[in-house]
């Protein structure tokens, strides 16, 4: 069990979840059906794949960058990709974190990710934010290897376009189900659902 454990988390490590060549309108081949599937399974991709960059997949992939703060010029690029991988990380976090609290609830996890890498004290990047040491219990448990839905998906983006029902937490745990004592030192800030978020 160790070992398969041990290929998921090498198959979801940042620029291996998704093809690294420059994908663009009239790209085609196996590359291209992955980027339609993954970005189907986010909400962007309303149809059914077929392996060529058409106008569909260039306006879902511009869509995505728009929701991104990305340049919309519909490439696949290396920004893009990027992060398409951080969406991702978090949608599994989401996941594993919340996939039983309100859609609230979700956005509220993906926002203290986003959180965290924009405060001092803590890593700067997404996948150093999800992997830090005992960070988050989903990666601990192996949920974070479970396949998201598409609400955690939404919620993600919609974190990343600003909603932040945290007010600026960094902190977030369950009071009935937490071990930690140092956990109940920090600044409660809200409660949404099984969760306080703290600072």
């Amino acid at each position: 069990m160790p070992f398969v454990v041990f290929i998921c988390f090498m198959f979801f490590i940042p620029n291996s979840i998704f093809a690294q060549e420059i994908l663009h309108n009239g790209s085609q081949g196996k590359a291209v059906y992955d980027l339609q599937e993954n970005l189907k399974k986010m909400g962007y991709f309303n149809s059914q794949p077929t392996g060529y960059y058409g106008s569909i997949t260039d306006h879902a992939v511009k869509q995505l960058q728009l929701d991104s703060g990305i340049l919309p010029d519909g490439v696949f690029g290396f920004q893009t990709q990027q992060k398409l991988n951080s969406i991702e990380m978090m949608a599994r976090v989401v996941y594993g974190e919340a996939r039983g609290e309100t859609y609230e609830g979700k956005v509220a996890v993906a926002a203290v990710i986003l959180n965290r890498m924009s405060t001092p004290g803590f890593p700067k990047n997404t996948y150093d934010v999800i992997f830090q040491t005992n960070a988050f219990t989903a990666v601990h448990d192996g949920q974070y290897y479970l396949t998201p839905n598409s609400y955690s998906y939404r919620a993600v983006i919609d974190a990343l376009q600003g909603w932040d029902p945290t007010h600026d937490s960094v902190y977030y745990y369950n009071p009935v189900s937490a071990t930690d004592e140092w956990i109940f030192t920090r600044e409660t800030v809200i409660r949404i659902g099984n969760h306080l978020f703290a600072k």
